[in-house]
């Protein structure tokens, strides 16, 4: 692949990518919190409303959503969004959707007398939120939002037919001019593997963050190296007699 064609298609593409990626998930997040306090609401109605955004979007395909808002939704609406920004809108939307299950979960993980001690303290709804729940939550919900991220990073591949210039489009182009096949789309995998990896490592030290603002150790590794010292701690053990030797 000729320096050219990686310097004006394909690393547009990664910056455009990553731009969809952090406004996609900035949506889902606000969307997600938003939705899944609803969905622990005292109330039934705000129950109601935020379980049925939960299941509709949950159970439509991002991508036809994605058309819809851009195709349709002018038709109906009179105006348009750039397709930048409809699939903004369509992927938060959707991603948001998921993410609202993980919120309400970890909520609801919390232990009742925490609430009962934020009530015992007069504290208003919106403190034992903010001072008891949130605190509590939090760290239980990055790991799963930590998935949900990756997801939305290879979702965004389907902004590619709506003809944003993305990673994926600029593959397709890149093959297209070169017709190698090969080399792109193996180049186009260690592009996404990379962004993926770097995400996951910055919602780790944002999970250990959380974690240690309450007070709590974080979990430990299960990587290579964490795996051999437990085999070399188990292989230096003195194993127990099995009979006790009497004098």
């Amino acid at each position: 692949m000729t320096a050219g064609l990686w310097q004006h298609w394909v690393l547009p593409g990664i910056w455009i990518t990553l731009q969809l990626t952090v406004y996609s998930a900035a949506l889902a997040t606000v969307v997600a919190f938003v939705a899944g306090v609803a969905r622990t609401h005292r109330l039934k109605t705000v129950r109601f409303v935020a379980g049925f955004y939960v299941e509709v979007f949950r159970g439509t395909s991002a991508l036809v959503l994605m058309f819809w808002i851009f195709f349709v939704l002018p038709q109906i609406a009179g105006w348009s969004l750039v397709p930048m920004w409809a699939a903004v809108l369509a992927l938060g939307l959707s991603y948001g959707a998921y993410g609202a299950e993980v919120v309400r979960g970890a909520l609801n993980s919390v232990a009742p007398a925490q609430r009962e001690a934020g009530v015992a303290l007069s504290f208003t709804p919106w403190q034992r939120m903010r001072l008891i729940l949130l605190p509590q939550a939090v760290p239980e919900m990055i790991p799963p939002f930590s998935n949900l991220l990756i997801e939305l990073l290879k979702g965004t591949a389907l902004v590619s037919l709506l003809g944003i210039g993305d990673v994926s489009f600029a593959a397709y182009l890149v093959r297209l001019a070169t017709q190698s096949s090969a080399e792109i789309y193996a180049i186009t995998l260690v592009i996404y593997f990379v962004i993926a990896f770097l995400l996951t490592r910055g919602m780790r030290a944002l999970e250990r963050k959380t974690k240690a603002g309450i007070g709590r150790r974080p979990d430990p590794g299960i990587g290579i190296m964490r795996k051999l010292d437990i085999r070399r701690t188990t292989e230096t053990a003195v194993p127990t007699s099995a009979g006790g030797g009497g004098a």
